[in-house]
Formats: C-alpha cells, sequence, structure tokens
C-alpha cells in the first residue's frame, strides 16, 4: 500500500485539474464589428456587461475577448458617431459573431479637445462647443474654410469676396466688421491645437480646409478666454487626420460651373495613411489639393489657381506620443469687390451689372516704383498671392502618478504679395477729387482731358478743367464736361468710372510658437498649468498707399482708360502710361517692420465636486509687446514742377512724375498686459440630460495693423493701447437621446472700449482727412439652438438657430460737413441696434440615406441686419439653399452632386456708401435722413456667391 499512495495521490491530483479546466474552460468570445455597409469599424469598444473585461476592434473589425468561462453573458458595444448596442451571448460560442452597427447622428462626435483643458464629452463640459465631421464636410460644397462656420450657431459668416478676406464673428461680438477689414479679430482660427497665426493680418489667406481636415470643432465665448491667445469670441480649430493601423486613401475629383454655370472650376483632393511600423505604433498620412478656377465672379484669368500639401508622422508609445507635422500652401486668390446697386429696402443691382461681374484689374505686368529703393513687379494675375510653410511638432508624455505634460509648438514663414485693386466704387471725371488725387491740380495741369478705351480705343468723353474766377479771385476750378460724352454706366453715375488704384503690398510673417501645459490628476480633481509663447516678426511693404491711380468703365472685367491732356499752353500731356495708370509712385510707399512677442500664462482648475456636479475655472495673463516702426516717405519736391520731367525726362508724360525718398523711421514699443478670467459648473442630470452656467472676463489686445497704421510721430504718440474688454455669461440645457439632441444656450456679452474708426472726409479744397477716434460699448444677448432628430434609420434633420438682440449702448460718430474738420458735427447714436447683427439666424438640414443613396438639404437664412449704427438702413433679409446628391456606385467609388445656392438669391452681406470714392469709405457717416432725402442714391453691396454646379467623384482604397 505504501508503493501505491503516491500514485494515487497523482491521479486525485490530475483528476481535480481536469474537473477543473472543465468548470473554466479557456474559452473566447470572438467576432468582427461593421458599419451599414459591411465596412470595418476599427477601435469599437466591445466589453461584458457587468465587468472590467473588454477590447477593441482590430484594423479588419475583428475582436476577441480570452480566456471566458462558459456561460451566458451580454456584450455593450459602441462606436462614436453609432448607436450603442448589447447582444446576448452563450460560451462556448457555435460561431463567430458579426455585429452591425447604425450611424447616429444624435451622438457624432461626443468627445472634443479644443475649449477644454482635457478630452471630454459635451455632456460633461460647460462651454458652448459644435462640432462638424469628416463626413458631414464631404457632403458640402464650402466657398471657403469659413464658409463651414455657417452650420455652427452663434456664428456669423460673410463670404461674399471668395475664398479668403472672409469675416467671422460669434455672439454680437463684431465692431467694426461690415468692411471685412477686421473679419478674424476678436477670435481665433486653429490648426490641430494652436492659432493658424499669432498676427491678425490676412488670416483666412493661409487656411484651406482640404480631404486632410479630420474635423472641425467652434467654441464660442465661455473658455476661449483663457484657453485662445488673445481670442476671447471664440475658437476654431480645424484638426488634420492622422494615420491608422492600415494603409487607407480616398482621392476626390471635383468638377464645377461656378457665377450662375458660366465659369468652370477643376479640383483633385488626395489623401493617404497607414502604419510605418508592424506594430502600427508608428504612422502617417500625407494629403492636400490642386484647384484652378475661374471663380464665381470672372476677371478674364484665373481667380483662384493653387494649392496645398498637409502631412504628419505620428508615433504612439506605452506612455505618450510624439507628431511631426509640416504644411505647404502656394495659392493665389482674387477678391470678389462691391456691386452698384440702388434701394435701401431693396438692395438691386444696377442695370446693365451683374451680381457675377468681376471689378479686378485686367490681365497685365509692370514694373512700379518702389521709393528712391528700386521697383517691384506687380502682375494682376497674381492676385493674392499666398504662401505658407509651417513645420511643428506635438508631444503628449503620461509621467505617472496622474501627471502628463503636452507640448504644442511649430515654426512657420508666411508670405502675401498684393497685386489688386481696392475699394473699387464710381469716380466721378467732374469732380476735383479726380485730379487732386493723383495730383494733377498741384502741376497746374489745365485743359481739356480726353479719356479713351484702351481695349476698343472708343472716345469715351471729355472734361475741361478751368480756373473759377470770381471778381477777379480765383474760387476754385470749375469741371465742364463734353457735349458727347458717352461714358459707360451713366446710370450709375454720370460722367464716371471705376477706380482701380494699384494696391501692392508685399508682406512676410515669421512666426514661432509653442504652448507647454502640465496637468496632474487626482481622485475629484485635476489641476492645470501652462504656458503660450509668440514671437512674430511681420515687414510689410506697403499695405495704406498705393501704388498707382488706374480708372476702368464702369462695367463686367473694366476696361482700363488712357487719359490725354491738351492744355490750356496747347501742348498735350499723356497723363496715363502705356497700361493706363496715373502717378507711379504716387507720393512713395511706406515701409513696416514689427516684432510681436507674446507670453501667457494660465491655469486651470477641474473639480468633481459630486459625481454629477463638476466646477471647472481658470485664469489667463497676457504680456504683449510690440516693437518696430514705420518709415514714411518724403514726396519728390520737382513733381510740382511742370517743368520737370519725372524718371523719363519728358516733361509731356506726366504719369512718372511720382515717387518719393525713404523718410526717417518712426519706432513704436509698446506693451499690453491682461488678466482674464472663466468659470463654469456643469451638472449632469443622468445620462441623457445636463445643465452649465459660466462666467468670462476676457480682454482683446490691439493688433500689429494699428501700429502700422501710425505713419506720423503724432500718430505713433496718440496710439490707443488699452485693450477691448469683452464680458460674457452663459448657460446651457443639454438633452441627448438615441433618436435626438438639442442644446439650448442662452448668452450675455458687453464689449466696450472699441474704437470707430473713420475714413475718407474731404474738406471745401478736396484735401482728405481723417475725424478724432471715438470708442463705443456694444451689449448683446440671445440664445443658441443646436439639434438633431432622427426620425427614421433612413431620415434625420439637423438645425442650429440664433436668435439675438445687440445694442450700442455708447456710440458717437463724425458726419462730415464738407467744409472742413471743424465744422464736422459729432453725433450720438447710444442706444440703437448694432450693425451687422441679424436677431435671427438659422440652418436646417434635412438629410435622407438609405443603402447606396443620400440625399440632403441645407438650408441657410439670415436676418435683416442695421446697415450701420446710425440705423441708417436695413440690409434685408435672404436664405440660401444647397443641394447634395450622392450615390456609392461601389463599396470604393463614389459619386456626388451639389447645388450651392440653388435659387440663385443675391444676399447683401456688405455695403459701402454713395458718393463714389472717396465717400463710399464712411459707411457710419449715414444717417436716416440722409438715406430718407436720397431714395435713389446709388451705392454698392457685397453678396452671396451666385449658384455653382459641383460634381465629384470620390475613390476610397
Amino acid at each position: 500500500m505504501k508503493t501505491l499512495l503516491p500514485s494515487t495521490k497523482i491521479w486525485s491530483v490530475l483528476v481535480l485539474v481536469l474537473i477543473g479546466n472543465m468548470a473554466f474552460a479557456q474559452n473566447k468570445i470572438s467576432g468582427k464589428v461593421t458599419d451599414a455597409k459591411n465596412e470595418a469599424l476599427v477601435g469599437t469598444s466591445i466589453v461584458i456587461k457587468g465587468t472590467t473585461k473588454g477590447t477593441t476592434a482590430n484594423a479588419n473589425g475583428e475582436f476577441s475577448i480570452d480566456n471566458v468561462a462558459n456561460g451566458a453573458y451580454k456584450l455593450s458595444i459602441s462606436f462614436l458617431g453609432y448607436s450603442s448596442r448589447e447582444i446576448e451571448v452563450n460560451v462556448p460560442q457555435t460561431g463567430s459573431l458579426t455585429i452591425q452597427m447604425q450611424e447616429n447622428q444624435a451622438d457624432l462626435d461626443e468627445v472634443v479637445v479644443t475649449g477644454v483643458f482635457d478630452k471630454r464629452t459635451k455632456m460633461e463640459s460647460s462651454v458652448a462647443i459644435s462640432t462638424l465631421n469628416a463626413k458631414q464636410m464631404s457632403v458640402l460644397a464650402p466657398t471657403s474654410a469659413a464658409d463651414l462656420l455657417r452650420n455652427i450657431p452663434g456664428v456669423y459668416v460673410n463670404n461674399a469676396r471668395g475664398e479668403i478676406a472672409n469675416t467671422v464673428y460669434s455672439r454680437g461680438i463684431a465692431a467694426n466688421s461690415i468692411d471685412n477689414a477686421s473679419g478674424y479679430y476678436y477670435v481665433s482660427m486653429q490648426e490641430d491645437g494652436l492659432p493658424l497665426m499669432n498676427v491678425n493680418y490676412g488670416t483666412d489667406n493661409y487656411l484651406r480646409a482640404d480631404i486632410t481636415t479630420e474635423r472641425l470643432e467652434a467654441v464660442r465665448g465661455g473658455t476661449a478666454s483663457i484657453l485662445g491667445a488673445n481670442a476671447p469670441g471664440g475658437i476654431f480649430n480645424y484638426v488634420s487626420k492622422t494615420g491608422g493601423k492600415t494603409t487607407q486613401g480616398e482621392v476626390r475629383a471635383k468638377y464645377g460651373l461656378e457665377g450662375n454655370g458660366k465659369n468652370p472650376f477643376y479640383r483633385v483632393d488626395a489623401n493617404i495613411g497607414g502604419p510605418l511600423s508592424k506594430d502600427g505604433s508608428l504612422t502617417y498620412n500625407i494629403g492636400g489639393f490642386y484647384r484652378t478656377s475661374n471663380g464665381a465672379r470672372y476677371p478674364g484669368y484665373a481667380s483662384n489657381n493653387g494649392g496645398q500639401i498637409k502631412a504628419n508622422i505620428l508615433k504612439n508609445y506605452s506612455s505618450g506620443s510624439l507628431k511631426l507635422f509640416v504644411k505647404v500652401l502656394d495659392d493665389h486668390n482674387a477678391q470678389s469687390e462691391f456691386i452698384p446697386s440702388q434701394g435701401w429696402d431693396n438692395p438691386k443691382v444696377m442695370s446693365g451689372l451683374s451680381i457675377t461681374d468681376s471689378y479686378n484689374l485686367p490681365a497685365f505686368s509692370m514694373q512700379i516704383p518702389i521709393n528712391n529703393t528700386g521697383s517691384a513687379t506687380f502682375n494682376s494675375k497674381d492676385k493674392y498671392y499666398n504662401r505658407d510653410k509651417t513645420f511643428g511638432l506635438n508631444w503628449v508624455q503620461d509621467l505617472g502618478n496622474g501627471w502628463t505634460i503636452k507640448n504644442d509648438g511649430k515654426y512657420s514663414v508666411k508670405n502675401m504679395t498684393g497685386n489688386v485693386p481696392a475699394v473699387v466704387t464710381p469716380y466721378a471725371t467732374d469732380g476735383i477729387i479726380f485730379y487732386a488725387l493723383p495730383h494733377l491740380l498741384q502741376t497746374g495741369h489745365l485743359g481739356t482731358y480726353i479719356f479713351n478705351d484702351k481695349v476698343t480705343g472708343q472716345n469715351l468723353g471729355t472734361i475741361t478743367m478751368v480756373p473759377n474766377i470770381i471778381n477777379g479771385n480765383f474760387a476754385g476750378f470749375n469741371f465742364i464736361p463734353g457735349a458727347n460724352n458717352n461714358f459707360p454706366g451713366a446710370n450709375i453715375q454720370k460722367n464716371s468710372l471705376f477706380f482701380l488704384p494699384l494696391f501692392y503690398q508685399d508682406i512676410a510673417i515669421n512666426e514661432f510658437m509653442n504652448q507647454f501645459a502640465v496637468s496632474k490628476k487626482l481622485d475629484k480633481m485635476s489641476f492645470n498649468f501652462g504656458a503660450f509663447y509668440a514671437n512674430s516678426k511681420v515687414d510689410r511693404v506697403g499695405g495704406q498707399e498705393d501704388s498707382g491711380v488706374g480708372v476702368g468703365t464702369m462695367q463686367d472685367q473694366p476696361h482700363l482708360v488712357d487719359i490725354q491732356l491738351k492744355g490750356l499752353d496747347g501742348k498735350t500731356y499723356q497723363i496715363t502710361d502705356p497700361n493706363g495708370f496715373m502717378d507711379l509712385g504716387r507720393g512713395g510707399i511706406t515701409t513696416s517692420n514689427a516684432k510681436k512677442s507674446q507670453l501667457a500664462l494660465f491655469f486651470g482648475h477641474n473639480w468633481a465636486i459630486t459625481p454629477a456636479l463638476n466646477l471647472d475655472w481658470g485664469l489667463r495673463y497676457e504680456h504683449t509687446n510690440y516693437a518696430g516702426s514705420n518709415v514714411p516717405v518724403t514726396r519728390n519736391p520737382n513733381e510740382f514742377n511742370p517743368t520737370w520731367g519725372g524718371t523719363d525726362g519728358n516733361p509731356l508724360t506726366v504719369y512718372d512724375n511720382g515717387g518719393g525718398s525713404v523718410g526717417t523711421p518712426l519706432p513704436f514699443n509698446k506693451t499690453i498686459k491682461t488678466v482674464s478670467f472663466s468659470a463654469g459648473l456643469n451638472y449632469k442630470i443622468n445620462e441623457g440630460a445636463a445643465v452649465y452656467v459660466r462666467y468670462a472676463n476676457g480682454n482683446k489686445a490691439p493688433e500689429i495693423g494699428q501700429f502700422f497704421s501710425a505713419t506720423s510721430q503724432f500718430l505713433i504718440n496718440s496710439l490707443n493701447t488699452e485693450a477691448q474688454n469683452i464680458q460674457q455669461i452663459e448657460g446651457a440645457l443639454k438633452l441627448k437621446k438615441s433618436k435626438y439632441s438639442l442644446n439650448v444656450t442662452p448668452f450675455y456679452s458687453l464689449l466696450s472700449n472699441v474704437p470707430n474708426l473713420q475714413f475718407g472726409f474731404q474738406d471745401a479744397n478736396g484735401q482728405t482727412y481723417n475725424p478724432t477716434t471715438q470708442y463705443g460699448k456694444f451689449r448683446t444677448f440671445g440664445v443658441e439652438l443646436e439639434g438633431t432628430y432622427i426620425v427614421n434609420p433612413n431620415f434625420s434633420v439637423r438645425a442650429q438657430a440664433t436668435i439675438q438682440n445687440s445694442k450700442a449702448v455708447e456710440y458717437k460718430t463724425w458726419i462730415a460737413s464738407g467744409v472742413s474738420a471743424s465744422k464736422d458735427v459729432l453725433l450720438d447714436f447710444s442706444g440703437n441696434e448694432t450693425d451687422n447683427n441679424a436677431q435671427l439666424m438659422f440652418g436646417i438640414t434635412p438629410m435622407y440615406q438609405k443603402g447606396k443613396f443620400n440625399a440632403l438639404f441645407n438650408y441657410y437664412y439670415m436676418g435683416a441686419r442695421q446697415a450701420n449704427v446710425p440705423n441708417a438702413f436695413k440690409m434685408p433679409a435672404f436664405g440660401q439653399l444647397d443641394l447634395s446628391i450622392g450615390y456609392d456606385l461601389s463599396k470604393k467609388l463614389r459619386l456626388q452632386a451639389n447645388i450651392n445656392n440653388l435659387t440663385n438669391v443675391y444676399g447683401v452681406l456688405g455695403w459701402s456708401g454713395p458718393g463714389g470714392f472717396p465717400a463710399a469709405l464712411n459707411r457710419q457717416g449715414f444717417t436716416k435722413e440722409f438715406v430718407a432725402a436720397n431714395q435713389n442714391a446709388v451705392y454698392s453691396t457685397q453678396g452671396s456667391m451666385p449658384r455653382a454646379y459641383f460634381l465629384t467623384l470620390s475613390y476610397k482604397f
């Protein structure tokens, strides 16, 4: 027996092991997750309900949960943008699971990264944030990157100029926005979490949304005061795609007809991304676009031509990630000009003109003098020539014990060369300004001016300028039109031509910016400390002055005009050069250079007071220094001598008598310091409902353009460098169910210390001047609505709306006397509605999808807006309807058709005043009384893009 005992024990142990293995068999739950098209949903979360045991789907959508004991289980399956599912499964399985997920518009883009210190869902955030994902953007055909923001509540977008020079603002924080000059003044346009640029100087010249854009996150107000760089109005973050664990790509070829079906459009987008390592921890993504188009308003050459390339390499490792990115933009873009119109209540484009007209310069190239230092090439076909070379690095590192550091940095070289006209308005040949501006009065060039069309050779008419002598005393000049004058556009303004100045600019911006943050997470709290630093070096040639004065016939694609003078002395003078321009070089070109150094320190604290109640608050300190100089010019004293021959030595060629010498630099050095604060409280009622309330007190320091405009020591000494202040209060009710989501966000904003800059006043002698700057305060309150409703699996509706009331609490403006500055009148319009703020804006997008087919309408409504703070008249309300239809030819091939502005409505988005140049620049100087007394006055309007058709073929691989 003793010899048998060990064997008995061994057999007993083996029996117990076998029994244990039977009870706890190492079975597994496995399957595959797909979407409605049976395509793999990579990263889907699969969890055994009631446990922490789970996994995620791999690159093929496959998953496996190992070591599962026999029994009955319930799986919880979830993926962002799709309805969550629960399914029952028995172990051991009889076969592999196939799980198909259905899209849920109400849950799309729940997790956000913009306007928060850490990633969190919208339900957990005490900030007004809206999102658009790549799929939502792909079915649209936006005119510009900013055009996408029309789908965001609270946001106003003016896209009337085309792909660039758009205007974007939110919640009535819109001072001085009517002329596109301050289009992005209060908001931060970002790419991948960093500002596109840190000087607000042609911001969207360098922003393009293309196939590489993964999503758009839009924050209005709130945390922008502490997380935005000098941008308390909002943050709009365009997030780029990164590569996944499998190689995937897409190519889109788009053909269009813009300008109501007249002007061709060609564009190709391509993107590819995937792994660079076997384990998928190292990935890449590269893509971009090239486009050439004649534009909505065809100038006679390509309106937009060029493109960009963006690329990144991402390394994910166990405790963090590192991303290297690069962007190269090379693009040429024209801007649409204002169109002469009539009718204050219901503006109509003047007879003979059209909403598809272009008033840009014709195609030509010429050398223009730049002071006494050399020359530059002015090529009208270059339009705005925009270049951007950017590279940077994003780094996230988990240090353990709740500590994380994050660093985002980039360096960019941006260039913009402007070869365009500006303020294209009627220009009276029988008025003193026509001759005073190119300095013909000062040189005493009297006699009969002869105007000929340079294209057709047709004589347009004559104007005789002679002294006005009263009782033997000189009393100005008389301008006598010829008896047979035939200037085009006489119904717009008699004896007039378009003002077509040569506005040459050459701007170089070198920028480095870096944001570093460290966070510490505790059980119920997190703390964030960070610093933002940016150094911008800006060199500018031009921008204030034109380099020559041209005039063109008032028609689509204006013809330049040749001007000769039959002098009272019997001589014939050539007033315009062979290209058709007067006073080349003018009085010289101001050059400017500056460095903007900005350092911000910020702190954020997040406290989960209870599982449902969360408090977050933060502070931001900004120290901004502007140091540089403006180099004015001294006019050539010989140019006023009628016997001087100019650069060619010939007194009879007047056009080359201008120019100037570089003067003494006027240095400036200003520092602005601000402190901003914001706090929010979010209460999660349940999984489908939450509320929040937030207060923000932010500041907006001046931009560098304000310093560049100070072209005299007096103006430099008079610079107001006090920051504008923006106080905001907002709250929200957020609801989310399986079939719908709804956000209701009341808000209040108060904008203070806003300068009212007025230009182009003239006295009785025809001299122009700018009146003393006044400062205002503006208040807006309203409510934003945003929601989605899924009627059934095939039909859903997305909608957003803004209802608001905006008032000028304090506002004064000058009314020109036309005699002298001392006779001008300062009027107080405090209590009036603010300009360019509609009381109602909304958009609604019904979408239908079944199988391979989908269709949507996108209707956008813009309510009536006051044209200026004096409330002289209102720009009328309008609605625009866009259509998108798509069909999947196969799993990889898709065909899509878009029609923008289906009804071809001309919605007025901006205006310039009556009276032609320069009176048209003074938008705030027109009152109700003036409008009432001049019902038939001709002014100019800026309208929405004409109808356009697009056909896109997409191939995914």
